[in-house]
């Protein structure tokens, strides 16, 4: 038992990582992964049950992350009520009328992907489809384009529960984040624009009737939102030492009555929003993620901390830690095929490896180069929900549809490692 007990560190880290991909394959229900694996590292760790106990509980029930469930829940709720009032399709509807055949291509999904719906390619393939000329491209040419513009914000939009799962922790402050991380929509839309776009011809739009007042009214929740997000940060600092998550929090809310008072909603679907099983089982999953980080910070026998260890390890072995940056969120990503998984299995392993006070260039291009990688991944995964639906919708084959995607993946990667080298001699 003491031979178990004294494997590397390195290994039992590994190990809890395996059982969430696996159990995220083979159970179908990533926060019950997640859990069994904390249970797994807390035991193989040297943790007793009341110190285990004594972990989670400060990690679960500390106010500041009991904020971060609540917004993510309000991010799922306003996502559904956009839905359900009809104001995402007018905003979708407004905007293609208006813009030529090649840019209402790629400006239709990236508009849905303003919401974090999940298989959200679903809602914008048929919107694809119907823009002139579509009928003259391949089934391949609409999913890929359909699936890669879908995802230009989810780098540092921070309505996506994985950008939000990403600045927890990191400990970096929302707009911080947002400044660092939005460079990569650069990259990642000059690569879609040369490897993806090009191919469909320019065209002419013809304008639609929609309004300009009924395009401003579909997009203010949105603009409500990031406004007093952003006014909050500025002029009200104090609300975020409570928690970084309140700016954002008042802002939803006040976006979701407001679009209530423009296109109210029953009771009953009101009921169907809030008691959604979809909005419960995503805070879960970030309840166990934020408790699995915990134990990877904790101390172990002796009160050494597990990712100090971990680094003594590497560090005799001779094995680069950027290759752990590097591979841990890209296998993460295309094994899970979801943002909120992809970092919470990889980010509290890269992120422990920098020490308790990493530098803040250092600290800030290892989130980049780990969440670029992470979304390398998912991009490219098999399971990711938005590749398999925009296949079936457009009836392509995954491989034929993957392929194209290898070089607009690796545009985004190499603009992520050139702001990375950037940052590191600017911090």
């Amino acid at each position: 038992m003491e031979i178990f007990f004294n494997l590397p560190v390195l290994l039992k880290i590994f190990t809890s990582l395996l059982i969430i991909l696996l159990g995220n394959r083979y159970l179908k229900n990533m926060a019950f992964s997640v859990a069994l694996a904390t249970v797994v590292l807390a035991f193989w760790s040297g943790q007793s049950l009341d110190t285990a106990w004594e972990i989670a509980s400060v990690r679960i029930f500390s106010p500041a992350e009991v904020v971060l469930y609540v917004v993510v829940y309000l991010v799922i709720a306003l996502s559904s009520q956009m839905k359900a009032t009809g104001t995402m399709t007018t905003l979708v509807h407004s905007i293609g009328s208006r813009l030529s055949n090649r840019s209402s291509m790629a400006v239709l999904p990236a508009v849905i992907g303003l919401l974090p719906m999940p298989g959200g390619a679903l809602f914008s393939a048929p919107l694809v489809n119907t823009c002139e000329g579509a009928d003259g491209l391949t089934g391949v040419t609409k999913t890929q384009i359909n699936y890669w513009f879908r995802h230009m914000w989810e780098y540092w939009w921070p309505l996506y529960p994985g950008v939000l799962l990403a600045i927890a922790l990191s400990g970096l402050p929302i707009l911080e984040y947002i400044l660092l991380m939005s460079p990569l929509t650069v990259f990642y839309l000059l690569g879609g624009y040369f490897f993806l776009l090009r191919r469909i011809p320019k065209g002419a739009r013809e304008k639609g009737s929609v309004p300009v007042k009924g395009l401003f009214k579909s997009i203010l929740p949105i603009l409500i939102t990031m406004t007093v997000f952003g006014i909050l940060e500025v002029f009200l600092p104090a609300l975020g030492r409570f928690s970084k998550y309140v700016p954002i929090g008042i802002g939803l809310l006040l976006a979701m009555v407001v679009l209530q008072i423009q296109s109210p909603l029953e009771v009953k679907q009101w009921k169907k929003i809030f008691l959604s099983s979809q909005s419960v089982s995503l805070v879960l999953l970030i309840v166990m993620i934020r408790t699995y980080g915990a134990f990877i910070e904790a101390p172990i026998l002796g009160g050494q901390i597990l990712m100090d260890v971990m680094r003594s390890e590497l560090a005799a072995w001779g094995i680069p830690v950027f290759l752990f940056v590097a591979l841990i969120p890209f296998f993460s990503g295309i094994v899970m095929g979801v943002a909120v998984g992809t970092v919470g299995a990889s980010f509290p392993i890269v992120l422990s490896l920098l020490g308790s006070n990493p530098d803040p260039g250092v600290l800030m291009s290892t989130v980049m180069m780990a969440f670029a990688f992470g979304h390398a991944g998912q991009l490219l995964s098999p399971v990711h929900v938005c590749l398999v639906v925009s296949n079936q919708y457009f009836k392509v084959g995954l491989l034929p549809s993957l392929r194209g995607l290898f070089l607009p993946v690796a545009t985004m990667l190499g603009g992520a490692y050139l702001i990375s080298r950037i940052v590191l001699l600017l911090f």
